[in-house]
């Protein structure tokens, strides 16, 4: 097991976040590079509403003028993570792993597929069937029906010298309106789902921190410290 110091930012805007986070991955990365033991980290947090669009994602998947970005109350920003365009905002769980994957001995396509498969086992706690999807992150819903593939969990990460940051957003509660203002991830034809949604009720947002906690820990062989 792998000691992993675990912190709970709370609801936290999305720039000092990742400042936040920014500062971990230097002390990781510092602790590396001069052979001296270095944690990692992992970070839950909320974010009020904002779109961050990743390195190389297409500026035209966002669909609204700055302007109307006052009138929903919400924000942007251009990160230094892979994938596209995406969504944050209340009711959705942000994870952060700040990770020395050469530590874990997880090549990154792997770290990917195990972020995936802690979300999978998380959701599949209260019967909502994910799955990985062929040629794109996140986790999925109905990926064998084309026409009703949605996803409920995005995930976007850097690594630098096998160093993580960002990770994964996974709908609990969200308001899924503010999908409608983007091409999620790029995708024109692919829906966004949420726990709430899928479930026709409210879910306790502590209970699934807790188990994706607990998917984690057992996914990636860490042992969380304060």
């Amino acid at each position: 097991m792998k000691d992993v110091r675990f912190k709970d930012l709370g609801t936290i805007e999305y720039k000092n976040a990742w400042n936040y986070q920014e500062a971990r991955f230097d002390q990781v990365m510092q602790g590396k590079l001069s052979k001296n033991p270095h944690p990692s980290y992992l970070l839950f947090c909320e974010h009020p509403h904002v779109f961050t669009l990743g390195k190389s994602g297409d500026e035209h998947n966002f669909l609204i003028h700055e302007d109307f970005l006052k009138k929903i109350n919400a924000t942007y920003y251009q990160t230094n993570r892979g994938g596209d365009i995406t969504y944050h905002g209340p009711g959705q769980l942000v994870g952060y792993p700040i990770l020395d994957l050469e530590v874990f001995n997880v090549a990154l396509k792997d770290y990917i597929f195990k972020l995936e498969e802690a979300i999978i086992k998380t959701i599949a706690d209260y019967g909502i069937e994910g799955h990985h999807y062929k040629g794109a992150t996140g986790v999925w819903l109905d990926v064998d029906i084309p026409e009703k593939t949605r996803k409920i969990c995005a995930i976007g990460v850097k690594a630098s010298r096998f160093v993580t940051m960002h990770g994964f957003a996974l709908n609990v509660n969200t308001n899924l309106n503010y999908f409608t203002y983007i091409n999620p991830c790029g995708f024109t034809d692919k829906g966004v789902t949420s726990m709430e949604k899928e479930l026709g009720r409210t879910v306790d947002f502590d209970e699934v921190k807790e188990k994706a906690k607990k998917y984690l820990i057992e996914v990636f062989g860490m042992k969380l410290v304060e």
